[in-house]
């Protein structure tokens, strides 16, 4: 079952050499940028066994293990997995776990067409890796990524849970920390994560809110962004009274779409959280910010951090601005510098590219809401942040200009 993957030889235009270890053998594969994983797998060294299904990431046929840890392989992009260790379903030949379950698979009836098998597999292998016991519901909620239109589920949920409950029996304990982060490649948080705080109040009442956690971070300290960019936007109102409004942290909170605060200010820090979904991910970041408003420069920062427990996706960040004229006299121009750092499943949305996109978007959004609540209109409703509408937005824009220069 397990293949012997071939480099490919010679550059070709238009497309990137990744080095690559794939099911432990290093390879070489030309890919082109835009290419997903699961397409230079499958097209560029013939691993089958990796199956595409939606392409959305949504049904879970795709699911690979990224540097040990699950991910979608229909959206990673190949260009960002230079030096990842990558692990298809032929890898897990000799695995002592992947073993028992294809066993129990079989004793449980858990196969039929068998398209869904691969990534339910790998799922199923992180399952009984990370879970502490055979609870039904918790295996039901670790599988509902992984979409099967032919078993029912219920074979399945019984192998995994069977080879839970012998492994918990004979001693093999689950394993636990932050080594066991899911993500893309680079999402791992390591021996040098930082500390998660316990249990929050959750930002609205509800089951699903109940388990985001705080991520405990010194925002004195320094802090290196992974990623930096800059975008700017103009007001037809005075500096001074913009100012003023960004020194009103719920105002602003109430104008930047799917922000939530869970407290009053505490001198120049808040606590609150993001609301982000893309298409069927959803995660809330909730954290701690710092703030510094310096009225002499007409100038401040943001600096916060934050953790999607359910998701396990992280993110820190911090947002410099500064109020300064317009080109029209009572008019301003607000510059915002940006530095962020994103890890987790949402990572994989995360290229530098599509962040300053999409911030573009977001900042246009707020700047719409800033000026109404300048010029005294009703506050904006509160929105969860809709990344997967935005990137619909972004495509369509980027269409019509293609068109114009066409």
């Amino acid at each position: 079952m397990s293949a012997a993957p071939a480099d490919i030889p010679g550059p070709v235009p238009g497309r990137m050499a990744l080095a690559l270890t794939v099911n432990g053998r290093p390879v070489r594969v030309e890919a082109e940028p835009r290419s997903h994983l699961g397409d230079v797998l499958r097209d560029g060294l013939d691993l089958t066994g990796t199956h595409l299904g939606c392409e959305h990431g949504v049904c879970g046929a795709c699911t690979v293990l990224l540097d040990g840890e699950p991910a979608r392989a229909c959206l990673t992009f190949a260009g960002a997995c230079p030096g990842a260790a990558i692990t298809t379903v032929e890898g897990l030949d000799g695995d002592p776990v992947a073993a028992e379950l294809r066993a129990a698979f079989n004793r449980e009836h858990a196969l039929q067409c068998g398209y869904c098998t691969p990534g339910m597999l790998i799922a199923a292998r992180d399952l009984v890796l990370r879970q502490p016991e055979a609870d039904e519901r918790r295996i039901r909620v670790g599988l509902s990524g992984n979409l099967c239109r032919c078993t029912g589920y219920a074979g399945i949920v019984r192998a995994v849970m069977g080879v839970i409950a012998a492994r918990r029996a004979r001693g093999i304990l689950p394993e636990t920390g932050t080594e066991r982060a899911l993500g893309p490649v680079g999402a791992r948080l390591g021996e040098a994560a930082v500390a998660v705080s316990p249990p929050a109040p959750a930002l609205r009442p509800g089951p699903a809110a109940a388990t985001v956690t705080a991520q405990a971070v010194d925002l004195a300290g320094p802090f290196a962004p992974a990623h930096r960019f800059t975008q700017s936007f103009d007001l037809a109102h005075p500096p001074q009274a913009v100012f003023a409004l960004l020194g009103d942290i719920a105002a602003v909170a109430a104008c930047l779409p799917g922000a939530v605060l869970t407290g009053r200010p505490d001198h120049d820090t808040v606590e609150g959280g993001l609301q982000v979904r893309i298409g069927p991910i959803g995660a809330i970041f909730r954290g701690r910010a710092r703030i510094a408003h310096d009225p002499a420069t007409l100038s401040g920062a943001v600096r916060g951090a934050g953790t999607d427990a359910a998701g396990r996706s992280a993110t820190e960040g911090e947002i410099r601005y500064r109020v300064g004229p317009g080109e029209t006299p009572a008019t301003a121009r607000v510059v915002l510098d940006v530095g962020y750092t994103l890890t987790g499943p949402l990572a994989q949305f995360g290229r530098p590219g599509l962040v300053r996109d999409l911030a573009g978007r977001i900042t246009a959004d707020f700047a719409r809401n800033l000026d109404a609540r300048l010029a005294g209109a009703d506050a904006p409703a509160p929105a969860g942040l809709n990344l997967l509408r935005l990137l619909a937005a972004l495509v369509r824009a980027r269409l019509a200009a293609w068109r114009g220069r066409a």
